[in-house]
This record gives C-alpha cells, sequence and structure tokens, in this order.
C-alpha cells in the first residue's frame, strides 16, 4: 500500500553554492499539481523543476537543465519513497559552479527524496461509502458500530421513519460492518453503496 503526505513540506540542500528548495504537497489530481506548482514557484530562481505522480497519471518538467536531469530525478524519488498522489517542485537559484548532469540529477533527485524521508506520511487506503437507513429503534446501535470500523459521518437526514445516514469507511471494513449490524438489528437496517457526490 502506498503512502501520500500528511501535510505540505519543504527541505533546503546547497551543493557547490547552488541552492536548491524542495516543496512537496498532497494532490488529488493535475489540477492540485499544477496549482501547488504556481503556489511555490519562485519567479526569480534560475530553475523550478517538478514531478507529480497520481495513480497512473504523472508528469515531470527539467524546466530548462539539461533533459532527465532533474524532472525525471524528482519523479524516481517520489516512487522510490513509496509515495502517490504526490507533487514535488525543486527550485534552484544557480551558484556559479556547473555540476554536470550526474551533479544534477543526484541534487534533484537527492532534494525531492530528503524532502520526502523525512515528511510525516498518511497511508492511502481504498474506501467506500455507504448510504444507511434505520428506524429510530436502532440509532443507538447505528451509531455505537461506526467507529469500530473506521466510518465517519459524512451526512445525517432524519425522517418521519428514522435516519438516513451516508458513512465513509476503508473499503476493506465494508463487509465486517454490514455482519455487525444485521445481527445486531435483525437485518433492520437497509444499507446501500453511496454513488452520490458532495
Amino acid at each position: 500500500m502506498l503512502d501520500t503526505l500528511a501535510q505540505p513540506v519543504s527541505h533546503t540542500l546547497e551543493i557547490k553554492h547552488s541552492r536548491f528548495i524542495a516543496h512537496a504537497a498532497p494532490i488529488d489530481g493535475a489540477p492540485a499539481a499544477l496549482a501547488f506548482l504556481q503556489q511555490v514557484a519562485v519567479a526569480d530562481a534560475t530553475h523550478n523543476c517538478w514531478a507529480y505522480r497520481h495513480g497512473q497519471d504523472y508528469r515531470s518538467s527539467d524546466d530548462g537543465e539539461p533533459a532527465g536531469t532533474a524532472g525525471r530525478p524528482i519523479l524516481a524519488a517520489i516512487d522510490g519513497q513509496g509515495f502517490d498522489r504526490v507533487m514535488v517542485v525543486v527550485t534552484r537559484w544557480f551558484g556559479g559552479i556547473k555540476l554536470g548532469a550526474g551533479g544534477l540529477v543526484r541534487a534533484y533527485g537527492g532534494a525531492a527524496a530528503e524532502c520526502l524521508r523525512t515528511a510525516p506520511r498518511r497511508a492511502l487506503v481504498a474506501m467506500a461509502r455507504l448510504q444507511l437507513q434505520a428506524g429510530f429503534e436502532d440509532l443507538g446501535t447505528l451509531h455505537a458500530a461506526l467507529p469500530a470500523f473506521g466510518a465517519e459521518k459524512r451526512d445525517e437526514q432524519f425522517d418521519a421513519n428514522g435516519v438516513c445516514l451516508r458513512v465513509e469507511l476503508p473499503a476493506d471494513q465494508v463487509d465486517a460492518l454490514k455482519i455487525r449490524l444485521r445481527d445486531a438489528t435483525r437485518d433492520r437496517i437497509r444499507i446501500e453503496d453511496d454513488h452520490q457526490d458532495d
């Protein structure tokens, strides 16, 4: 199972008078990755090189550095650290000493890897959404069962018959929750997949 970042992080590195700052953030898709680039890129820096991975979707940019010396090493650092849904931007201010192609690969890849290595991680868990319909007599049982399965309430609507509750929980807990609720209420709670977007 892969991880994403728990929060945005950054790391600074100096190599032969060139200064590198790596900024990394969790993303929920390409638009968020590019928005993060706009947010952290420094206009007067020499280069703002970047890479992101969101599942099978990935991109990278050398931003004027020799081809393959910046974006790809950053992407390799994301993959090598076991991350997904992450964008990394490494900004460089040239210090007057050329690093050569190998030096650039090590600098960009190293700055990205070190930034991610020390970052707080959050496991990416496949989530499922359910809609639960219960009468008032089963409300207590329903609310008591949810925390044990990591289910979080997303919405709750009451009507004359009881409650319609929308929850999100780890996908691998769905069957166990259904069994618990069936057994505890003699199968009175109606459970459906929730495909409704917020």
